[in-house]
């Protein structure tokens, strides 16, 4: 199964993804309403598609104890399709695990209707480069991957120059996310990928959460065999999206121009600092990430759209200081918000 021509275009033009939130009740159940909230939520703002499934969406659904994978797939799909946009809209799936586990989650994500699959190599330490490689390839055969260089930081490995490098040689990997939060490893992607055969066919996505923008306004440049060769890395699959999402994806649209125009104001140098400096709260940088997850949901009940910050995991919580961080970032980054927009959506919620 290959990607459409349309959505092949999409995503080489770059587009807004953000991770999607678990919705939870009091008692750790799916908050089922909760949950289709956030996705109609998602569109209204204007994404360009959704990855379900992921690190932000709690790689505990698919523990036997909950066992919502599929579950939160076809809601998410679901609403999707009662929304009938008329825009160009990337359905991702996330999977992981070992290769009978990753081709079982892609076969469900196939069956629900997902584009592609967010492939994450996290926890499978026993695994060599080669075997994942291999992994890679038998998923490909079933839908479209996209790549994912998860950071060491919350389970992530480092990978060689190498493996990368093989990783782009293979069919119907269409994209690769990059989120190792270090230049160094990102460099080594971004290089690997222009060395292949297939780099027109490979769209580079940020998950840098620390250098969003300006991950989304550099170009790569590198010789091989003689050429310059460059790309660009177009688009972003972040967790930090899901969270004042509106006024984020105003600010991508806006750096899509200025990008295509050549025409980058050093406004922008400012703007990348305070998105950075937001993250540190939503994300606990501080505490090496330990509180992302509720972070995130934090934000989210604080705008309506979640009843609490809870995680399907006890020690899944904010950690201490990082509510009071939160109201700093709210405080100090005012035009960052969406809180406006999420209102009027509740509201037009409220009468559905």
């Amino acid at each position: 199964m290959a990607l459409t021509p349309e959505l092949i275009k999409h995503l080489h033009d770059g587009a807004f993804i953000p991770a999607h939130p678990l919705a939870l009740t009091r008692d750790k159940k799916l908050d089922e309403k909760a949950q289709r909230r956030l996705t109609r939520y998602y569109m209204e703002a204007g994404v360009g598609g959704i990855a379900v499934g992921v690190h932000t969406t709690q790689f505990e659904i698919r523990d036997p104890a909950f066992n919502l994978y599929e579950t939160v797939l076809r809601v998410a799909m679901e609403e999707v399709e009662k929304a009938q946009l008329q825009r160009p809209f990337l359905k991702i799936a996330g999977v992981c695990g070992g290769t009978e586990q990753a081709l079982e989650e892609t076969k469900i994500a196939k069956s629900l209707g997902y584009d592609m699959v967010l492939l994450s190599n996290g926890g499978l330490n026993e695994y060599s480069e080669k075997e994942l490689l291999e992994r890679t390839k038998e998923v490909a055969n079933e839908l479209p991957v996209f790549g994912f260089y998860l950071q060491p930081a919350v389970g992530g490995r480092v990978f060689s120059y190498d493996f990368w490098e093989s990783f782009a040689e293979i069919p119907n990997v269409v994209g690769i996310k990059i989120a190792p939060f270090n230049r160094y490893l990102t460099l080594d992607v971004l290089r690997a990928v222009c060395a292949s055969s297939r780099r027109d066919e490979i769209a580079l996505y940020t998950g840098n959460d620390d250098n969003i923008i300006a991950d989304l306004f550099t170009s790569y440049a590198f010789e091989m065999e003689g050429k310059i060769v460059t790309k660009q890395i177009v688009g972003g699959l972040l967790g930090h999206w899901s969270v004042w999402t509106h006024e984020a994806v105003k600010l991508f649209e806006q750096q899509k121009l200025a990008r295509e125009s050549n025409q980058v104001d050093k406004k922008w140098f400012t703007i990348a600092q305070n998105v950075t400096d937001a993250n540190t709260a939503f994300f606990d940088s501080k505490n090496d990430f330990k509180g992302s997850i509720a972070g995130i949901n934090e934000v989210l009940r604080r705008q309506g759209l979640l009843q609490g910050n809870w995680c399907l995991m006890d020690h899944e919580v904010l950690s201490s200081g990082q509510s009071e961080e939160i109201d700093r970032v709210y405080v100090t980054y005012p035009e960052l918000n969406d809180d406006e927009f999420v209102q009027s959506f509740l509201n037009r919620e409220s009468v559905r």
